[in-house]
């Protein structure tokens, strides 16, 4: 056994796995999992620098992990940063405090290896399953990237492209810093369109229409789950590996795509950080099953973060 520490940092969220590897049986028993919504992609797609209430949003969260890690007496830290940190002039800002606070210094990981980090996380315990047809394709909606990977037990293929929930948001529902509330159907036809020319440049590099199973993996992917389940609360037990019907996503990314803020806020299952950017990452997936024809997306509550503490566990070995 091997005590990890993975820290992924994404454009909306941070999150923390503290865990124990066991190579030999090739499980990862959680110790501590966490979630923090610090909007790191604050502006970035309009300024291309990180925003300095986002910065330190994103520090505070850090603070509260390292004492985490520190109790919890992880042998091997590893810190993955996303798309945010990737585009940002500032970006030396963020890594230098990242260091100060947890002792190590943020990877910031590209694309590509994002995707693989995701797929090795996500597939790892279904690639025993014998109910699930392959190839997997994986797909992680990000804040402000997307990652497409089609493979079986290895990667075949993966592209990230720079769709994702905050991104389209800002993008198309923000005009002099208010939200379009509710988008009007022009808006949403232009995230649409950004996604379908997304979608356009994966399919140069992934054959998105190949694969037996989607798997769907990150916040929009759960947090419609969890909506589409009926949940009152958020419930990773009950949304891990759970399938969600074309139908099912179809319904509710109309029906949050013609809500207000308060009538988004008043859907139990919906994290209040995810409010205002849960519909455009609903079309996301939308989109994407429309594109493969998948009937249904199983949902993963292991991505990106339990590929980091795997990579995290080899390299302490």
């Amino acid at each position: 056994m091997t005590r990890v520490a993975a820290i992924d940092c994404g454009t909306n969220s941070i999150r923390l796995l503290v865990a124990d590897a066991d190579p030999a049986t090739g499980r990862l028993t959680d110790l501590d999992r966490r979630m923090e919504i610090v909007r790191l992609g604050q502006g970035v797609d309009r300024t291309g620098r990180l925003a300095p209430e986002a910065l330190e949003r994103t520090f505070a969260a850090c603070r509260v992990y390292a004492a985490a890690i520190e109790e919890l007496g992880a042998e091997k830290v590893r810190f993955v940063a996303t798309s945010a940190s990737r585009d940002a002039e500032n970006s030396d800002t963020f890594v230098q405090g990242v260091l100060d606070i947890l002792g190590v210094e943020p990877e910031v990981v590209s694309g590509d290896q994002e995707a693989q980090l995701s797929f090795y996380g996500a597939t790892k315990e279904l690639s025993g399953s014998d109910h699930l047809e392959r190839p997997f394709l994986v797909v992680d909606i990000g804040g402000g990237s997307t990652e497409f990977v089609v493979g079986d037990e290895e990667v075949r293929a993966a592209r990230s492209v720079d769709i994702g929930c905050v991104r389209m948001t800002e993008r198309h529902l923000v005009r002099d810093g208010a939200m379009i509330d509710p988008p009007t159907p022009e808006r949403v036809d232009a995230i649409r369109a950004d996604i379908a020319a997304a979608l356009d440049l994966a399919e140069q590099t992934v054959p998105l229409a190949d694969a037996a199973t989607l798997v769907g993996l990150a916040g929009t992917v759960t947090t419609v789950a969890a909506v589409a389940l009926g949940l009152k609360e958020y419930d990773g037990a009950a949304i891990h590996h759970s399938r969600i019907s074309l139908e099912q996503v179809r319904e509710i990314a109309e029906r949050l795509c013609a809500s207000t803020h308060e009538e988004r806020a008043a859907i139990p299952a919906i994290h209040p950080g995810r409010v205002d950017v849960i519909a455009s990452g609903a079309l996301v997936l939308l989109a994407v099953m429309e594109r493969t024809g998948a009937r249904e997306v199983v949902v993963s509550e292991h991505d990106i973060l339990d590929g980091i503490a795997w990579q995290a566990a080899l390299d302490a070995e």
